[in-house]
């Protein structure tokens, strides 16, 4: 697409790469986001919790352009992307891993990645490939498998490893601990962790909220498709009210 740059600029923190004002979106007639509004700056990572219902994949999906804003804008990178289509969206340098993970089963791990680095007429197939193997050597060990034969934890991996191969300026990720023992989510977190340190910014939607505020630089808590609560994950983590809705505390 003509005018798109994937070459990661140096991460500037005080810099918007999202900015998301007062979006209202609808499933049919069921308001989902009530002029909702959110940033991320570059190089963060930024999660988003809440209860089921509450509104967390639909903020999340609405930046990808499904379900459209009916109301509001979001803009990204500086540009208005809020009635753009989502391979359009793509091309501008954002990355998805939805819910469910949704890899090609009859597809092996290599032609999985390969439809990764389609977006890029696969112009950086092999040099981001390594990379891949580099943060998940359990896809490298299972190149040549079945998506559909790996565990859930592995599929988790090769989801996020397609969504990387489109060399994304901001990774969205939805529920990556779904599904998934504790020891591996714990693998999956550390790698979040090391794509945001390769200069990748990252927006979490996550139900697991400990994991979630633990690598976080900030949050927000959704309330019936409201933001109610927002600031530093180490202090949202300490703070009383999130401890006893969300991580288990009295």
């Amino acid at each position: 697409m003509e005018g798109t740059n994937h070459n990661k600029p140096a991460v500037n923190k005080d810099y918007r790469i999202l900015d998301i004002h007062n979006i209202c979106c609808y499933y049919g007639n069921i308001q989902a986001l009530h002029q909702t509004s959110l940033y991320i700056n570059q190089g963060e990572i930024v999660s988003l919790i809440g209860s089921n219902g509450a509104g967390k994949t639909t903020m999340l999906m609405s930046i990808f352009g499904d379900p459209v804003a009916q109301t509001g804008e979001i803009i990204f990178d500086g540009k208005n992307i809020t009635n753009l289509p989502t391979h359009q969206i793509s091309y501008l340098g954002i990355g998805l891993v939805p819910e469910g993970r949704r890899i090609f089963a009859q597809m092996s791990v290599e032609e999985n990645l390969q439809i990764g680095s389609d977006v890029l007429n696969c112009e950086y197939f092999e040099e981001d490939r390594t990379k891949v193997f580099d943060l998940f050597p359990r896809l490298k060990e299972r190149r040549n498998q079945l998506g559909g034969t790996l565990s859930g934890g592995e599929q988790q991996m090769l989801a996020i490893g397609r969504a990387l191969m489109t060399r994304p300026k901001l990774l969205l990720l939805d529920e990556p601990s779904l599904g998934i023992a504790p020891l591996v989510i714990a693998q999956i977190f550390s790698s979040i962790s090391e794509i945001a340190k390769q200069g990748v910014t990252v927006f979490l939607v996550e139900q697991n909220a400990f994991s979630a505020l633990k690598i976080a630089d900030r949050a927000y808590v959704l309330v019936n498709g409201k933001i109610e609560l927002s600031g530093k994950a180490e202090d949202l983590i300490n703070n009383p009210n999130i401890k006893k809705a969300y991580l288990g505390g009295s």
